[in-house]
């Protein structure tokens, strides 16, 4: 029979029985009695103490990504939740598996406005549209293993996604004699073999068929497999919008992402293909170039469509052949697929073609400044270790990581990209953070200046618990996305996008990193090779140059042309 606890404890039991080494959270008096759980359990799990919700929920959504396992955070109630909210919902649109757990008032207090109450299933809104797959409340203490390995299975099976819990204080501080239940597993849904035997013929007749691969779910055997599959096929092998690292950017197979600044000859080789092979992407606004690439709800290219969720197939695109399946049971049932001789796969120069356009692309163009990106970037590919975690939040910036970095995929072992689909800003630092501390592998976090100020407190919990993160701060003084969107539309009417920064490199220093400060390139090898020696994490901050906005064109052109066409 289980020894008597506080509930509190019981919680922390559970997750530690799930496999759960670190929790990411901000401390509240809601849930004092997990935070004596996670005492009691210091040698078994880490509470690791951010300095605001939203970088909490943001590491635990890239260590959702990072272990294709539930992320977990704990904030308190009210103004907790809603601070970590963010990363709720760059978990949804994700598909990355997340727990929230909230502690909440007294359930004595409850429905009376008590103090920072919040009705948590208004707010975030379990639906289709919303921030969570399910929000759950634990009213008995004793039904705690239940709600935790329901809130674990939840998040995994299906299209992966966060599920929030909410735990009300006076329910943790109860005694209970209950045991954890064992580790959830997600379940493996399957192709069904006579639709494989369809697919088979499809693909047979298509002459200019293309992968995009990409959505949660991913792990090292069905990467491998994919590439397998492509391999035997000789298939082109796009990834959808910031999944770049779900096939391997070296191979002569690979065609580029799929997002935004896509190279316009890969959007071209789209729109002309006969065949897509959606592979875990859900085709959303921006792997699509808003719905374009291919046209909602029937394409013109014939489509196949994988995905874990059977709620997701057939909800935007009305394709010609869908499998419900996670990306493991996929990739494994196309892996085995027998191809047909090689001299009677058509589309061999079709695939060489799109490859070599790739590769032209990594070309860059001539901008203004004395900082050339592309060959910072270039720089930082030639040097980093291979298991290096890349990470950027959302910007204009983080079209330089795209478009020139070219990662070695999943397929090689390890995941190296951290990136949010839903565009949420400052979500770079605290991911490269979180992911250093869960794998010791070194983290590479690109920035902006306005992306950077809304977590960059997070430096503090770098500090505090050892991680070493190496930070690409682009300081252009400007919001650069929203600059340029208005100068494309309001181009004589500059408004609420200059930004008054802080010393940068300076505040990194009294954080605890090195900060260093560059304003031409050939300074930046340098710096960048002693980042890489030193034990300590350091803020490599580039004053760029204004107008260099995008990888193609300066803001002063986007500005002109707007005028010309006004």
């Amino acid at each position: 029979m289980a020894k008597r606890q506080l509930a509190g404890h019981l919680l922390v039991q559970c997750l530690v029985e799930q496999g759960v080494t670190h929790v990411f959270g901000v401390p509240g008096e809601s849930f004092l009695a997990v935070l004596d759980g996670f005492h009691a359990y210091q040698d078994q799990i880490d509470f690791v103490i951010n300095r605001q919700e939203g970088g909490a929920a943001n590491m635990a959504e890239a260590a959702g990504k990072l272990s294709a396992r539930p992320g977990i955070c704990f904030v308190t109630r009210g103004p907790g939740a809603t601070n970590a909210s963010i990363g709720v919902h760059t978990a949804f649109q994700d598909s990355t598996p997340m727990i929230l757990f909230v502690g909440d008032v007294g359930s004595d207090f409850r429905d009376r406005e008590a103090f920072q109450e919040l009705d948590y299933n208004s707010f975030f809104g379990p639906n289709t549209k919303g921030m969570a797959k399910r929000v759950e409340r634990i009213d008995d203490p004793n039904r705690i293993p239940e709600y935790v390995a329901r809130a674990f299975a939840l998040a995994m099976n299906g299209r992966p996604g966060p599920v929030v819990v909410v735990l009300p204080e006076d329910m943790l501080r109860q005694e209970v004699d209950a045991s954890p239940l064992p580790k959830v597993f997600p379940i493996k849904a399957q192709c069904d073999p006579h639709d494989l035997v369809i697919f088979k013929q499809m693909l047979e007749r298509a002459q200019k068929p293309l992968v995009i691969a990409g959505g949660g779910g991913w792990s090292v055997e069905s990467a491998q497999a994919l590439e397998t599959f492509a391999q035997k096929w000789h298939l082109p092998v796009g990834c959808a919008f910031r999944f770049q690292d779900t096939f391997d950017n070296y191979s002569t197979l690979y065609a580029g992402d799929v997002g935004i600044g896509i190279n316009p000859k890969l959007a071209l080789r789209i729109k002309e293909s006969d065949l897509i092979i959606a592979l875990g992407p859900r085709l959303g606004e921006m792997t699509t170039n808003g719905y374009t690439l291919l046209k909602a709800p029937k394409a013109d290219q014939t489509l196949v469509h994988f995905h874990a969720s059977a709620d997701e197939l057939g909800r935007v695109y009305q394709a010609d052949l869908s499998f419900n399946a996670t990306m493991n049971a996929a990739a494994l049932a196309l892996r085995d697929l027998i191809p047909p001789q090689a001299e009677q796969i058509v589309w061999r120069a079709w695939t060489d073609s799109i490859h070599q356009e790739y590769l032209a692309n990594l070309q860059p163009q001539t901008l203004p400044g004395p900082v050339d990106m592309a060959q910072i970037m270039k720089t930082v590919g030639e040097h980093l270790p291979c298991d290096a975690v890349l990470t950027n939040g959302a910007g204009n910036f983080s079209s330089w990581l795209h478009r020139f970095h070219r990662y070695h995929g999943l397929s090689k072992g390890f995941k190296t990209q951290l990136a949010p689909t839903s565009g949420a800003m400052g979500y770079g630092v605290p991911a490269g953070i979180a992911a250093n501390i869960l794998t010791q592998r070194l983290s590479f976090t690109i920035a902006g200046d306005g992306d950077f100020l809304m977590t960059g407190q997070e430096l503090a919990t770098a500090v505090q618990f050892g991680a070493k993160t190496i930070i690409l701060l682009l300081n252009n003084g400007l919001f650069g996305t929203i600059r340029m969107h208005q100068e494309r539309e309001y181009p004589t009417h500059v408004s609420g996008s200059t930004l008054k920064n802080p010393d940068f490199s300076e505040l990194a220093k009294a954080y605890g990193y090195v900060g260093v400060k560059m304003t031409k390139t050939q300074e930046f090898e340098p710096l960048f090779k002693a980042a890489l020696a030193r034990d300590q994490g350091t803020l490599i901050e580039i004053m760029l140059d204004p107008d260099v906005i995008t990888t193609r064109v300066s803001l002063s052109q986007i500005r002109e042309d707007a005028l010309k066409n006004r």
